[in-house]
């Protein structure tokens, strides 16, 4: 589809070259002037055989810049300019046959200007905009990234700066990397919290629900008395919710045993589920969304978010 010059601006330039010259052939020859072409100008060379009117010659000839491919886009920007930098009255028409108004004609000039300015203006803030939206975009990507080789560095038990660390280090960067990947998706958090008799790591909103969160990071798969132990700190809470990630996954008795013996109010998450968010195959928000709904609605803790199925 052929680009359009703004219909304001072109009836504003009509404006000006009709306020500016009087003789049909001065019209024609700003438009040669301007790179106008042959073919842009084939129908108005013969103005006077034709009957053509001043106003006549500017439309059809604005009507075949609109028709080439380029919609005559670099035409009309000249004429633009041209007419914005415009400053000489011929007095042969002006003051002597005073067919034009010079006043007339400066202030037609100055409108276009304003046309002009504001849409100048326009322009650059949505510019402006686009450029924000685009580095939020790049600075979001890079965020994802950095997240990624945070938790790539903590399987291969190093840190940020490629320092061996042990697992009770590597639990904490995981509770840190948890923090990160939930800021990034705009998930409010909170601090580890240190309650009478009992550590939380932190909390999570989620669709208007507060969840307490426990991440451990431990070479064994996690069993029953983890489980159960954070089960009662999320069932101890009004409207207790409860995330628990182990990234080692969980064993198949201890999550039957919690789904049999307690209420449905946690959902864990284990190592693949966050490989998913961190390489962007699946936002975090999406995957919480999709276990919690299996929860709901099929009485499941412990999914594949891929498949929706129990994950034994």
């Amino acid at each position: 589809m052929n680009a359009v010059f703004p219909k304001d601006i072109t009836d504003s330039i009509r404006t000006c070259i009709l306020s500016i010259f009087w003789p049909k052939k001065d019209i024609v020859s700003f438009f040669q002037h301007n790179s106008c072409t042959k073919r842009d100008l084939g129908e108005v060379v013969d103005y006077e055989v034709l009957g053509l009117n001043r106003s006549q010659i500017i439309e059809i000839v604005f009507n075949n810049l609109r028709k080439r491919g380029d919609g005559g886009i670099g035409q009309f920007r000249s004429i633009l300019q041209s007419l914005i930098d415009w400053n000489h009255f011929d007095p042969y028409y002006f003051k002597k046959l005073k067919k034009l108004d010079e006043k007339e004609a400066i202030r037609n000039i100055n409108h276009l200007k304003q046309i002009q300015e504001i849409r100048d203006t326009k322009l650059k803030k949505a510019k402006k905009e686009r450029n924000k939206k685009e580095q939020e975009v790049f600075q979001k990507k890079n965020s994802l990234i950095k997240i990624k080789s945070k938790y790539l560095n903590l399987y291969k038990g190093k840190d940020e700066s490629g320092k061996n660390i042990n697992n009770q280090r590597r639990g904490y960067l995981l509770e840190e990397l948890l923090k990160e990947l939930s800021i990034y998706e705009s998930l409010s958090t909170s601090d580890p919290l240190k309650l009478v008799g009992e550590q939380i790591d932190g909390t999570i909103k989620f669709e208007g629900e507060n969840y307490i969160v426990e991440a451990k990071w431990q070479d064994s798969l996690t069993a029953s008395d983890a489980l159960y132990k954070f089960a009662q700190k999320a069932e101890g809470k009004l409207y207790g919710r409860g995330l628990f990630i182990s990234i080692n996954g969980f064993t198949k008795d201890s999550v039957e045993a919690l789904v049999k013996g307690k209420a449905l109010k946690t959902i864990l998450i284990d190592g693949g589920d966050l490989i998913l968010a961190v390489e962007g195959m699946y936002t975090f928000t999406e995957i919480l969304d999709k276990k919690i709904k299996a929860a709901q609605t099929m009485g499941k803790i412990y999914i594949d978010v891929t498949t929706m199925k129990d994950k034994f």
